[in-house]
């Protein structure tokens, strides 16, 4: 069978009995950053308001926060955004009954099985992954041509010659987008460009190397130099990699600090609200996200990413996979709320290699 993106049902308001229902509430925010009582919290599934009448659709949501309506459009705002008088929803029912409707069984697929993209539980290292990864690369040869693919990457994803080489392949190959990532993913891709080390170890042979622990510090300073990351690529300096790919092939990327962070790089976001901010920016354009080994960012994406996505005036799925060795880390995305992510218990540079094998032609 080909592959095909599972269709939208839209609901059947007349079937549900709620041709007439009431508007939705609307209720002006106290002041800045704080809502009326009674607000009505988004969730990750399409929502429908009523007002002036008719169904409206968010087309752009996340969870955990509320929908503001502007010009008779409702935009999903998070709580810090919101400014005060904005009008913003009230209701904590979701059947319609107050002009609120959340539709969470709304994708089936060829043979129109309901939730044909929702993912089973319990999978664990003992998973047999063979289909997945069969799905997978179907999927990206479908959103390279027709799509918007989002990686998010932790710092082991940096540290094998292979799995950066296959990184760098699916970048000049088309199949990434946009990345997204900490301080420590970058700086040691960017060391192992110019150095040939990740944390001083070389990023074939995991030999150290004398004063190696100076060289993540060394590569750093040398970026800042230079006044950024691209200035540093086109130096010469480094020859290969993640980032190098990146900045060659103008693919955006956002870095997000943490209070642990050395340096930083000079693209890296130390205020945390202005890198979520950035970092949904990035969401906002995807339709397939892939995690790997990095369970903050991991569970920071699938907080602000919904279940699907609005592209030219159609309603499809956003595919969303968090791939980790530990099963923990990727149990821990569901138990947050993000119940259509896929997961995949392997180690995550493996998991690359067989990623760029699987879509990539082979390097001659």
């Amino acid at each position: 069978m080909s592959f095909a993106i599972p269709r939208y049902r839209e609901p059947d308001f007349a079937a549900l009995g709620l041709e007439r229902a009431p508007d939705v509430k609307l209720v002006p925010a106290e002041r800045d950053g704080v809502m009326p009582r009674g607000y009505h919290a988004t969730t990750l599934f399409p929502e429908y308001y009523h007002i002036g009448g008719r169904w409206v659709l968010a087309e752009d949501s996340r969870m955990d926060c509320v929908a503001v309506v502007r010009d008779e459009a409702v935009s999903i705002v998070e709580f810090r955004n919101v400014r005060a008088g904005e009008l913003v929803v009230v209701g904590r029912t979701e059947d319609g009954s107050e002009g609120i409707y959340v539709h969470p069984n709304c994708f089936v697929d060829q043979s129109g099985e309901a939730e044909a993209f929702a993912f089973r539980t319990g999978r664990s290292r003992e998973t047999a992954y063979s289909i997945d990864y069969d799905g997978l690369y179907d999927l990206l040869r479908h959103e390279r041509e027709h799509g918007n693919i989002l990686w998010v990457m932790g710092p082991a994803c940096s540290f094998d010659a292979d799995s950066r080489a296959a990184f760098a392949a699916l970048v000049r190959d088309g199949f990434v987008n946009g990345l997204m990532a900490g301080n420590a993913l970058a700086t040691h891709d960017l060391e192992a460009g110019y150095l040939g080390t990740a944390l001083g170890q070389d990023v074939y042979t995991q030999q150290a190397h004398f004063n190696g622990h100076y060289n993540h510090i060394d590569t750093i300073n040398e970026v800042r130099r230079l006044g950024s990351i691209q200035a540093f690529v086109e130096s010469g300096q480094v020859r290969n990699g993640i980032m190098y790919e990146c900045v060659r092939h103008q693919v955006p990327f956002v870095l997000v600090g943490s209070v642990r962070d050395d340096g930083p790089l000079p693209e890296v976001y130390g205020d945390v609200y202005q890198g979520q901010d950035a970092m949904r920016e990035l969401v906002r354009k995807a339709t397939t996200i892939i995690c790997m080994a990095s369970t903050l960012h991991t569970v920071a994406t699938g907080n602000m990413t919904p279940c699907y996505r609005v592209v030219d005036g159609q309603v499809r799925p956003l595919f969303f996979y968090s791939v980790d060795i530990s099963e923990f880390a990727v149990n821990k995305l569901r138990d947050r709320g993000s119940l259509s992510v896929k997961t995949i218990v392997t180690n995550v540079q493996d998991f690359i290699v067989h990623v760029r094998k699987g879509v990539c032609p082979p390097e001659g």
